[in-house]
């Protein structure tokens, strides 16, 4: 399967409004925490994360249809009815997404390796941007996590800013040695496998926001 690996996420096309449909539908049990990865790729880690954790659901956003498709299409091969891939530009989407399900479910946020968009003027197209992390605010539960991860400094401690500069969210520590998770994406895998850093952070929405 060849899918581009950049796309112009400020494109027309990515800020039209995306049909929700009845979650009820898809998850077998709404009421569990809720785990949403964006920039989910091909969703092998979600995959393995449903397996390992079949108490909460799973919910991967991803801005390439295609790759949206091959991850739906291993998790009706897998028959696992907690776990979902939806195709969204979290910055456009995401708040309008969250909304559909009950509340009081989102415990768990995961941003893991997303396009760094190098180049001065294309900054603008970092996944992880003010808005964003107001509406993760909004709607994560007091004591839900979220975790960061890039093999680029640059964007990882951008991302951790933008989380620590919101009033919401605290961070656990220092940059984390290892995936806590214990399930690596595969552009983790792969960048281990060359012997390069990866860069991890773990916050936490305040207990008392």
């Amino acid at each position: 399967m060849r899918v581009r690996q950049h796309v112009n996420p400020l494109s027309q096309h990515f800020l039209q409004p995306i049909p929700l449909t009845d979650w009820r539908l898809i998850y077998d049990r709404i009421e569990r925490p809720l785990h949403l990865d964006i920039g989910c790729g091909k969703g092998h880690f979600l995959l393995q994360m449903a397996q390992q954790e079949p108490h909460w659901n799973f919910l991967g956003l991803e801005i390439r249809q295609p790759l949206v498709h091959y991850a739906n299409s291993l998790r009706m091969n897998h028959n696992l009815t907690n776990v979902y891939f939806l195709m969204a530009q979290a910055n456009v989407h995401l708040a309008s997404i969250l909304a559909s399900f009950p509340e009081n479910v989102l415990r768990r946020v995961t941003i893991q390796f997303p396009d760094p968009w190098f180049k001065r003027k294309q900054k603008k197209r970092r996944l992880v941007q003010p808005d964003l992390v107001a509406v993760i605010a909004d709607y994560l539960q007091p004591g839900g996590e979220v975790f960061l991860q890039s093999d680029v400094w640059e964007v990882a401690m951008e991302m951790y800013h933008h989380f620590v500069q919101h009033p919401q969210f605290v961070s656990c520590g220092e940059s984390l040695a290892a995936n806590p998770f214990g399930i690596p994406t595969e552009r983790e895998r792969s960048v281990l496998q060359r012997g390069l850093p990866v860069y991890r952070f773990l916050l936490q929405r305040r207990r008392d926001g």
